[in-house]
């Protein structure tokens, strides 16, 4: 297993000194192209941008093409934050442009060590930019001079940079915001591999809980040797096995001494289970929402339901909601725009999901939920694209600029939360909501940020803190942030 690593390995910068470089040494940050960088490029440099670009149209910008050196600048963000990173000298370059860069492009852009002068401390590298076909756009080489002293400062955050590294831009935001809450005592529910013990060990380094791990002592004891985990002053609560677990950590949760309950290797459902038994429930159906945050979209959103509730009846749906308005409120969003999804987005009697939709929406109307602006039935891409909105000729508030997106049902949901994190680089953070205290739900297949950043929201909820994170949305009065 990998050692534990602390909020420091997110935040702080690192260089690599002339001695420690070696031929061969590679590294490389990923970044999609956006209208917005185009706009920004051109202000920074006066080079002219396209006239017709403006943040609605953007999804409509496939054909355009951007500045050339944007690419070049990336080259030169790899050499100043990466390799060899912070006091590095840039002496020359030389590059050739090969093919077009468009909005909505991926370029992967890397550097490798070819040449090293002990002398003058000279390092060339070869530069190669390469967009999502494999197509080679930019190559090149450099020269520069690598500093001779270890240099550490506060990493600062880059948006939509995608860095080839354990954790990203996004992570870092996230710590950083829920620093001044402080730490909260967390259930870990039976943490009996090394994946689940690992992922309580990594939240506690990172200074988001205090966790009390709720299984087997003698078994816990042996899974930390296993993997070389370092248990310390961490509070066990020992019991025989995981129904016993669950039931501990429901009775805690109850008597006030954890403020959330985070599953480990048990079943989701046994968990659930206890959860449901108990005076943990209120008069809400619990569900679970996604956090997650992506390149192509401007600000965090979330997807619900896509893990606990399978097909949700309109009652289940109108508590759906009111618990992803919780979660966006607790995150600073004081109206969020809600997107009913279907496949369509007209009323069809044939179709269920677009029946509920209309309803949720009249609920919202008539005040039985509240604190949101809801909009359905929408298909995925008029939720998430003004210009789809536009072109289908729908005028909404929500269109184009959703906060959270409502699934029809949970395949439908887990499909889509799956897709945007394997397929379009999105993080992601999960929590269930609708109980007296949130509940972090881990997968196997999670990874480590994934994990840490779902502690991070648990604490949000938890605490409420007064200053908000998302940015709003264009034409929303609240003070914006920069999103994650």
């Amino acid at each position: 297993m990998n050692s534990t690593f602390s909020s420091e390995d997110l935040e702080v910068l690192r260089n690599r000194t002339f001695d420690e470089i070696v031929v061969g040494d590679r590294a490389t940050i990923q970044r999609t192209l956006t209208a917005a960088d185009i706009q920004l490029f051109a202000a920074m440099s006066g080079e002219p941008a396209p006239r017709d670009i403006d943040a609605e149209s953007a999804a409509r910008l496939h054909g355009v093409i951007g500045h050339g050196m944007w690419g070049g600048g990336l080259i030169a963000a790899v050499l100043g934050t990466r390799l060899p990173g912070p006091g590095t000298v840039y002496a020359s370059q030389s590059l050739q442009f090969h093919a077009p860069i468009r909005v909505g492009d991926t370029l992967t852009i890397s550097v490798t060590v070819s040449f090293r002068e002990e002398a003058t401390r000279r390092v060339v590298l070869d530069c190669l930019c390469t967009n999502q076909d494999g197509e080679r756009v930019i190559s090149g080489e450099v020269n520069v001079i690598a500093p001779a002293e270890r240099i550490e400062r506060q990493r600062g955050t880059l948006p939509q940079v995608r860095i080839s590294l354990q954790h990203g831009d996004e992570l870092v935001r996230l710590l950083q915001y829920v620093r001044p809450l402080g730490r909260i005592r967390m259930g870990v529910v039976y943490p009996c591999d090394a994946v689940s013990l690992s992922a309580a060990l990594d939240a506690r380094a990172a200074g988001l809980i205090e966790p009390v791990l709720i299984g087997p002592r003698a078994r816990l004891l042996a899974i930390a040797e296993q993997s070389g985990a370092k248990l310390g002053d961490v509070a066990i609560d020992d019991v025989p096995h995981a129904h016993a677990a669950a039931a501990r950590a429901v009775e805690l949760a109850v008597k006030g001494d954890v403020e959330a309950l985070m599953k480990g290797s048990l079943h989701t459902d046994e968990l659930m289970a206890a959860v449901v038994k108990s005076a943990l429930r209120t008069d809400r159906r619990m569900s679970h929402c996604f956090l997650m945050s992506t390149p192509a979209y401007p600000r965090p959103f979330i997807i619900t339901d896509a893990a606990l509730n399978i097909a949700p009846t309109l009652q289940d749906k109108a508590d759906i909601v009111r618990n992803a308005v919780d979660l966006a409120h607790a995150f600073g969003v004081a109206e969020p725009r809600v997107a009913i999804l279907a496949a369509v987005e007209t009323i069809n009697p044939n179709m269920p999901a677009t029946l509920d939709a209309a309803a949720l929406c009249k609920m919202a109307d008539r005040g039985q939920i509240a604190g949101a602006v809801l909009d359905g039935p929408l298909a995925f891409d008029n939720a998430v694209s003004v210009a789809a909105a536009r072109t289908k000729g729908i005028a909404s508030p929500v269109a184009g600029s959703a906060d959270i997106l409502v699934v029809p049902d949970l395949e439908a949901g887990n499909m889509l939360a799956k897709q945007l994190e394997y397929l379009g680089g999105a993080a992601s953070a999960g929590l269930v909501l609708g109980a007296r205290v949130p509940i972090v739900l881990t997968s196997r297949a999670d990874p480590r940020e994934a994990r840490i950043a779902s502690c991070a929201a648990a604490l949000v909820v938890a605490r409420r803190p007064a200053k908000p994170l998302f940015a709003a949305a264009p034409g929303r009065k609240e003070a914006a942030e920069p999103a994650l």
